[in-house]
């Protein structure tokens, strides 16, 4: 097998900070983990430490890693906008006796899931050769919709040469063009510098075609489009020979299944896939093997069987909301949650696909994110995906590459700024914006990404 980590083109994860507000408001439609710990406390220390031990644990093994930065929140920008006035302390008191959930929306930390910041096209698959970048509009919930700009704004200080890197306008924010980012695209290659195939999966349409489409889920409304991931393709030039457009299965999304990276991941020829994933899996598989032989290279699938594991311990384990990734030696290794270590049946299918000499996986590797998990988001959540050349990686803002000195002043950071508990009726003292706009302001010093907040350009 090819190795992909090589020094000329590699993956580099770049893993989302958890914020200084890091709380369990149960605002995620369809998260059942996020519902089931709705009005808990928080731990924000913790959650942003957790984190940073899996970047440093990544790092360590000979992964990329890169950080992106947290989100300032509350976002009280928006409260003149809802119609509440005076200063900052009065807005948030008001907006609070007016409506908690107005407040517990615009303070959510949820930007500390990456996989949904963006979609990302390398520039192997790019016409202009170009890295390609598209800020998901995440307008299917409130408290994520408010994040785009500041993503744009955060992806274009760190790869900022437009010789290397092109960046696209969120699409528009309405329930036609629901962008979810790369939650739900897959990208599957012969090696990362090779021609490669975007699997982009969604859960339904959304314009009238004027003829009947296919039945959607009934318990939870799919959040991604197939218009949404047409758009992103077209923005980026992808052609039709590069793209696989795949309909998640209306029963799995019912189940709990909100974005792809929940029942399915990929890593160069390798899917690993619950077999409840796809609505049409036959017709998805057929597809990629035809499409992915074109350009060289043969799909390996590894299929979970729902008599292997249930759909439940899927959702309730986040199996396959795991980082699948080569190790220098051309094998790979799945990181996991730790609840799946936890649960017998999860852990005797990890045993039975290291065993299996049919594919690549020869390991993985179990890691405690339970702050992010208890709030809807495991180790696949956490990472936003970006195939970098040398040329590329030697181009953008190096100050968001981790290794162990940065570790050290995070982690640092992260002790100075963060409470170690957060109740949801501490989202309106006016004095955690106080201590969240500190520390970002400290962290964009850090990072060396300049004044990338609006809070930052006032005045």
């Amino acid at each position: 097998m090819t190795s992909f980590a090589t020094d000329a083109t590699r993956e580099v994860n770049f893993d989302g900070l958890v914020g200084p507000t890091h709380n369990y408001s149960g605002l995620a439609h369809g998260n059942i983990a996020s519902a089931s710990h709705r009005g808990l406390v928080s731990n924000p220390r913790e959650a942003a430490l957790q984190g940073l031990a899996k970047m440093k644990a990544l790092h360590d093994a000979g992964f990329a890693q890169g950080v992106l930065p947290p989100q300032p929140r509350p976002a009280v920008e928006l409260l003149d906008r809802l119609g509440f006035a005076g200063t900052l302390s009065d807005q948030l008191a008001a907006a609070w006796a007016a409506d908690p959930a107005i407040v517990r929306a615009i303070s959510s930390a949820a930007a500390m899931w990456t996989a949904n910041a963006a979609t990302i096209t390398p520039s192997a698959d790019a016409v202009d050769g170009r890295v390609h970048f598209t800020a998901a509009n995440l307008q299917s919930s409130f408290h994520r919709a408010i994040e785009a700009p500041t993503t744009a704004a955060a992806l274009s200080a760190i790869f900022a040469d437009d010789s290397c890197f092109a960046h696209h306008e969120a699409l528009p924010a309405t329930p036609a063009f629901s962008d979810e980012g790369a939650a739900n695209h897959t990208r599957l290659c012969a090696a990362y510098d090779a021609p490669g195939v975007h699997l982009f999966v969604y859960g339904r349409h959304g314009l009238d075609r004027g003829r009947a489409t296919p039945p959607e889920s009934r318990r939870f409304t799919a959040r991604q489009t197939l218009e949404a991931s047409q758009a992103v393709a077209r923005q980026h030039g992808l052609a039709a020979e590069q793209c696989v457009f795949a309909r998640q299965s209306p029963e799995a999304i019912d189940a709990g299944v909100f974005h792809n990276d929940v029942i399915a991941v990929g890593n160069g020829p390798v899917l690993l896939y619950h077999e409840a994933a796809f609505a049409e899996e036959e017709t998805v598989l057929a597809e990629l093997h035809d499409k992915l032989r074109a350009r060289g290279t043969h799909l390996v699938p590894v299929r979970v069987a729902r008599e292997d594991v249930t759909l439940e311990d899927a959702v309730a384990t986040y199996l396959f909301n795991s980082q699948l990734l080569t190790r220098p030696d051309g094998s790979m290794i799945v990181i996991v949650p730790a609840e799946c270590q936890r649960n017998p049946a999860v852990a005797a299918e990890l045993d039975r696909i290291v065993a299996d000499h049919a594919n690549p996986i020869a390991g993985y590797r179990a890691y405690d994110v339970k702050q992010s998990m208890d709030n809807g988001g495991g180790p696949a959540c956490l990472r936003l995906r970006v195939v970098l050349s040398a040329n590329e990686r030697a181009a953008m803002n190096p100050g968001v590459l981790f290794d162990d000195r940065l570790h050290d002043r995070l982690a640092a950071w992260v002790e100075r700024h963060y409470r170690d508990r957060l109740e949801i009726e501490d989202l309106a003292d006016p004095s955690l914006l106080d201590e969240t706009r500190n520390a970002l302001d400290e962290l964009t010093g850090l990072l060396r990404l300049g004044p990338i907040y609006a809070f930052q350009q006032i005045g």
